[in-house]
């Protein structure tokens, strides 16, 4: 049996240990805000936090999440509030919306690493999570006013 926290919760699987994280978040725990997008973890529209760093839940087998706090956009902040969450809002970032929820995981990540991040900051924290809308410039605002770092 794995045995794991999501979103705070403790969370017990006695499924196959191979199974995709994200099949059982989105399959069995019903949290859709984190999105399948190419099973390869290179588009970024599944990223969750395992134990606090941003990782691609495609690619992470559940048996590897034992004992692990997971957190996904759902647990970000139970109403919506997270200082990225309004600074997404006020940015109008999303078109499409697809890959948002990956986008705003990824971002938090990298201010925990980097609270007051450079452009080149932002460039190379947000590698590899796509946007096939391209509102790449409306991320870059979003992740700055969040920071408190002027556009």
């Amino acid at each position: 049996m794995i045995q794991l926290k999501v979103n705070g919760v403790p969370r017990k699987f006695e499924g196959d240990p191979e199974m995709p994280l994200l099949w059982y978040l989105r399959d069995v725990l019903q949290l859709t805000g984190t999105k399948f997008g190419c099973a390869m973890g290179l588009c970024g529209a599944c990223t969750i936090h395992v134990d606090g760093v941003a990782e691609r839940s495609c690619l992470q087998p559940i048996g590897k999440s034992a004992g692990k706090a997971i957190t996904t956009i759902e647990g970000l902040s139970e109403h919506g509030d997270h200082p990225l969450q309004v600074a997404w809002k006020e940015a109008n970032v999303p078109q499409c919306g697809y890959c948002q929820g990956g986008q705003i995981m990824q971002a938090a990540s990298l201010l925990k690493q980097h609270p007051k991040p450079s452009d080149e900051q932002i460039d190379a924290g947000m590698e590899g999570n796509i946007c096939r809308c391209g509102t790449y410039q409306r991320i870059r605002k979003a992740i700055k006013s969040a920071a408190g770092v002027k556009a």
